[in-house]
């Protein structure tokens, strides 16, 4: 409940996981039937890097801000497209002073016939989350904890889904907690696309969170990760990593193309890294 994402809005870890969640949805509009996206931690939506908090750390410069300034090669600007020409939608003058929570960024991208679940539980950012979708009727803002929502919105009425399970890990036991999270909701919906974010940083049990999903025995998991800096003496987050349950056929081959020109772009140090590998599934443990 004390968590404010304003502070951390387009840092490196959002630019990771907004990236990929532009990539899932698209691939999902290339049937024509509904969707729905339920983002079970959404935040307010939209954030004001301008504001004293997004200035007060700075996170964004090193994250979307070096992104957007960068010389990309074409086949890595074709991927990040979606992402990128949202960021600037919002800033027409091209300075970066606005940047799009997941909720707002799914929104941008939706058809007609696209839809919105949104979780926020903060009394606070869910008023300001239905402020901004105020009138909408592709998106419902609920004020609920979005862990409850793995369950009672699950499966959705259109039958086929993005859920994204994006938490701020302000407490011990996030991790089994995600673990547990997925497998109450895959057993909902098995059909079901999972996203889900996790930080990388000193001591975190990156290894065991690992072996809890794959004794979960989902068929089909995709690990990637994007690690900026050694996390040898480092506080706070080092890199972050998400779980792609069921992810599209041509994921693993955007994510090979594109992480290294993240790494190269987003690197704090020398030991930058990215992996991607599958954790279930075919090919399972081997790096991309």
């Amino acid at each position: 409940m004390n968590y404010r994402h304003i502070y951390h809005a387009g840092n490196f870890a959002d630019v990771l996981k907004h990236a990929v969640l532009c990539l899932l949805i698209r691939y999902m509009q290339k049937k024509d039937k509904a969707f729905r996206v339920l983002d079970t931690h959404a935040g307010i939506g939209l954030y004001d890097l301008s504001s004293e908090e997004a200035q007060k750390t700075g996170e964004w410069r090193d994250g979307i801000g070096r992104l957007l300034s960068a010389d990309l090669d074409p086949q890595s600007a074709a991927i990040l497209a979606p992402y990128l020409d949202a960021v600037r939608e919002l800033n027409p003058k091209g300075d970066v002073t606005r940047y799009p929570g997941s909720p707002k960024l799914a929104r941008m991208l939706f058809r007609p016939q696209d839809r919105l679940a949104a979780m926020e539980l903060h009394p606070d950012d869910y008023l300001r989350l239905s402020r901004l979708f105020e009138g909408d009727f592709q998106v419902r803002v609920t004020e609920l904890d979005g862990w409850l929502s793995l369950g009672a919105h699950l499966p959705p009425k259109e039958k086929r889904g993005i859920v994204l399970v994006d938490p701020p890990f302000e407490i011990e036991g996030e991790y089994e907690r995600l673990v547990k999270g997925l497998v109450t909701a895959w057993r909902r919906f098995p059909g079901g696309t999972y996203c889900l974010w996790y930080p990388i940083k000193k001591g975190a049990p990156i290894k065991e969170f690992h072996e809890a999903l794959q004794e979960a025995e989902i068929p089909k998991m995709l690990c990637t990760e994007l690690s900026v800096k050694s996390d040898r003496d480092a506080t706070g987050l080092s890199g972050s990593g998400l779980i792609i349950v069921n992810p599209p056929f041509t994921l693993k081959d955007e994510l090979h193309r594109v992480l290294p020109v993240l790494k190269d772009v987003l690197a704090q140090d020398r030991f930058a890294s990215t992996r991607t590998f599958w954790l279930r599934g075919e090919m399972t443990g081997s790096d991309l």
